[in-house]
């Protein structure tokens, strides 16, 4: 009975394997083990990164006098939440596409020594089922009986001892059954609470858009010039050129000094700058020129996924000018840093395209969105949501550009 008990605990071990494949088919398939490692320590990563996000702008929020930036930041948060909730699902994808590798290769190790167990354990069995009587009366002497129990005695904890290995693989296959309910459990929970998040975000941008159509229509003239420049543009960099121009000329037309009010006591008074500065004084000049070509932060990646282009790697077109990523299928998309709109729309081979003006000639360049939910003008602040990404195998490329010189952005990523 003690073999019969055995086999049954095999079979049990079986079917937990099979337990452990019908969940994990809800797992992609990554092709390398340490690509699959990679991606659940980047997802994780993630993950920590957009809650700490997230909390700050909830903080940020909470303290906002002014209504309109409370409710920036109140969507900012929300896009965090949900890129939070993203990046745990790519957690969870990875963590069981990890559980069916390893249960694939159990099964076979599995399949491998349960073949000559179970053929041993048959003949054990029948021979411990054969009764003295009939093996007296068969043919030769009733020693070899007696030896045939004495040999099967000694066997017994010998074949115990060979399958101690084979009893851990099958608490190993139990233990991955539970580790891949809990990360079913984990993928399910994520996307109730991306659904949820989803639907907040959709209303706060609802709102936004109907106190837009309430304002006056200035923005839709912006937007017109825009769509204008795009046609005119050669192609992409030409485009992003004409508006880092029109971005420049707007800096320097607010930098100039507004009307000043006759002084109480024009004999006392003083010619100042632009700065502020009186014409006697020298400002610093490498303060100056410092805070102007700092680089906007902080600054963020626009997406949570997997690098697939690096900036510098050799492409068809050249060299990349950007970060290309691999979020997962509908991911939201967030503004990099603090700055405003100058390009939202469609473009050629690109996809929607959103287009970022930030302060001392920095611009941020995001394509191949699925949809854009801002407007050209549009002040936005950094994790801002910008729109999602397509629903089939998506990409995302950010762009960094100083005066339009593209610059690697993962040397300003916080």
């Amino acid at each position: 009975m003690a073999w019969l008990n055995h086999r049954l605990f095999l079979l049990g071990g079986s079917a937990l394997l099979c337990a452990v494949a019908a969940v994990g088919q809800r797992a992609p398939a990554l092709d390398d083990p340490d690509d699959t490692r990679a991606a659940l320590a980047e997802a994780l990563q993630e993950r920590r990164a957009a809650e700490a996000r997230s909390e700050r702008l909830e903080a940020e929020a909470a303290e906002a006098e002014d209504a309109a930036e409370r409710a920036a930041r109140e969507a900012a948060a929300i896009a965090a939440r949900i890129q939070q909730a993203e990046a745990g699902i790519a957690a969870a994808r990875a963590r069981m596409t990890m559980i069916v590798r390893e249960r694939d290769d159990l099964r076979e190790e599995l399949g491998r020594e349960q073949r000559p167990i179970v053929r041993l354990t048959a003949a054990l069995q029948q021979f411990s089922r054969r009764p003295v009587a009939f093996s007296v009366l068969r043919p030769g002497d009733v020693s070899d009986v007696v030896h045939l129990r004495a040999m099967l005695h000694n066997a017994v904890p010998q074949v115990q001892q060979s399958t101690e290995g084979l009893r851990t693989q099958i608490a190993r296959s139990a233990e991955l059954s539970r580790e891949a309910a809990a990360a079913a459990e984990a993928l399910s929970a994520d996307e109730a609470a991306l659904a949820e998040r989803r639907d907040e975000l959709a209303e706060i941008e609802s709102r936004e858009r109907l106190a837009a159509r309430a304002a006056d229509s200035a923005a839709d003239r912006e937007a017109e010039r825009a769509l204008a420049l795009a046609e005119e543009a050669r192609d992409l960099d030409g485009l992003v050129d004409r508006l880092d121009r029109a971005a420049a000329l707007r800096e320097r037309l607010a930098a100039l000094p507004g009307p000043q009010l006759r002084p109480a006591s024009p004999a006392s008074a003083r010619v100042t700058d632009a700065s502020g500065a009186a014409s006697g004084s020298i400002p610093s000049a490498s303060a100056s020129a410092g805070a102007a070509d700092a680089p906007p932060s902080p600054y963020i990646l626009p997406v949570a996924g997997r690098t697939l282009t690096g900036f510098g790697a050799p492409q068809e077109a050249g060299l990349s000018q950007g970060l290309t990523l691999g979020p997962i299928a509908g991911a939201q998309v967030v503004a990099p840093a603090n700055g405003r709109i100058a390009f939202a729309g469609p473009y050629r081979g690109y996809g929607q395209i959103v287009i970022i003006e930030h302060r001392g000639g920095w611009t941020s360049l995001i394509t191949g969105l699925a949809r854009s939910d801002v407007r050209v003008g549009q002040d936005v602040v950094g994790g801002a949501p910008l729109g999602v990404a397509g629903p089939d195998r998506p990409s995302v490329t950010l762009e960094l550009r100083r005066n339009g010189e593209p610059v690697n952005p993962i040397t300003f990523v916080s």
